[in-house]
């Protein structure tokens, strides 16, 4: 509530105006003024390299007086709400008009954890149980869900995969972890994991009134905060973790596609934006293609 009230005494003290007065054209004006660069335009975020508002702060403004406006609307207090819903484009052959957002948001993607980090964090862990659920989600690229939906029949151990039964969108596929994943569920099994479970989930409460229960996300966040705090390390999420999985291993060549696979992505075009690749990976691999290409043997392949 303090928010909107903020929002909508800044949108009136630039459009000067009553509210019954104010156009569509004052709610451009009022967009152009938002995005202006800050401080002379002398300062640029590294994020998405705007000088002006986040593009997030502009919308919940937007949001705001649009909300406001919908209310006078529906009093009668005004005819129609000012803040358009998107900008016509230019398609005139199609029956239904066709909009695009008025304010484009930037899209941010988790940050990545160095290897020094995941390191760090991993040795924080306290438990083999803690280190095969992180585990899973850097070295399988497994999501938070997935993790806590495993049971015991889903592993592979002798193949160095596990079956995802429910992923995201009801979709099930097998995924590869590595061997070191299977020997910290080893080691939980043998000397942790409740003997009296009833649950075939894979991974449960430790201590407390639900010991021997499934382990909750609540719980799975709680152990990743944590042991970020005690490894003293500024961000650490379960999206990052698997962030960091499939970047580090496309850089280290696993093809896009087998990527896609692993990751359960329905669309290619989303596992290619999910990727943070450097620019040193990507100048060493121009350099690569570069190197194939003088020396001749880009001609040999093409035969």
């Amino acid at each position: 509530m303090l928010a909107t009230v903020s929002d909508l005494k800044i949108f009136f003290g630039i459009v000067d105006k009553e509210p019954t007065a104010v156009t569509t054209q004052d709610v451009l004006g009022f967009l152009t003024a938002q995005r202006a660069p800050l401080h002379e335009g002398k300062e640029v975020r590294l994020s998405d390299g705007g000088s002006g508002l986040m593009a997030s702060t502009i919308r919940r403004r937007l949001a705001s007086v649009s909300g406001l406006y919908s209310y006078l609307v529906m009093t009668g207090a005004v005819a129609a709400n000012p803040v358009p819903r998107g900008l016509a484009t230019r398609r005139p052959q199609r029956r239904r008009s066709s909009t695009v957002p008025l304010l484009r948001q930037t899209r941010r993607l988790p940050k990545l954890l160095e290897p020094t980090e995941v390191d760090a964090l991993v040795r924080a862990l306290r438990t083999h149980r803690d280190r095969a659920m992180v585990q899973a989600m850097v070295l399988g690229g497994l999501r938070r869900c997935e993790v806590l939906g495993l049971r015991l029949v889903d592993l592979r151990p002798g193949e160095s995969r596990v079956f995802i039964v429910d992923g995201k969108g009801g979709h099930q596929r097998y995924a590869s972890i590595s061997p070191r994943f299977f020997r910290s569920v080893g080691a939980y099994m043998e000397t942790e994991r409740p003997a009296g479970a009833a649950t075939d989930a894979v991974f449960v409460a430790l201590k407390g009134p639900r010991r021997g229960r499934p382990l909750g996300e609540d719980g799975l966040e709680e152990i990743v905060r944590a042991a970020k705090a005690r490894a003293g390390i500024l961000h650490a999420t379960c999206h990052e973790l698997r962030h960091t999985c499939f970047t580090r291993l496309r850089e280290a060549g696993m093809a896009l596609e087998a990527l896609q696979v692993q990751a359960g992505h329905r669309s290619i075009d989303t596992t290619r934006i999910y990727l943070h690749l450097s620019n040193e990976w990507l100048a060493d691999e121009y350099q690569r293609a570069a190197a194939l290409i003088d020396t001749g043997v880009w001609e040999e392949v093409a035969r």
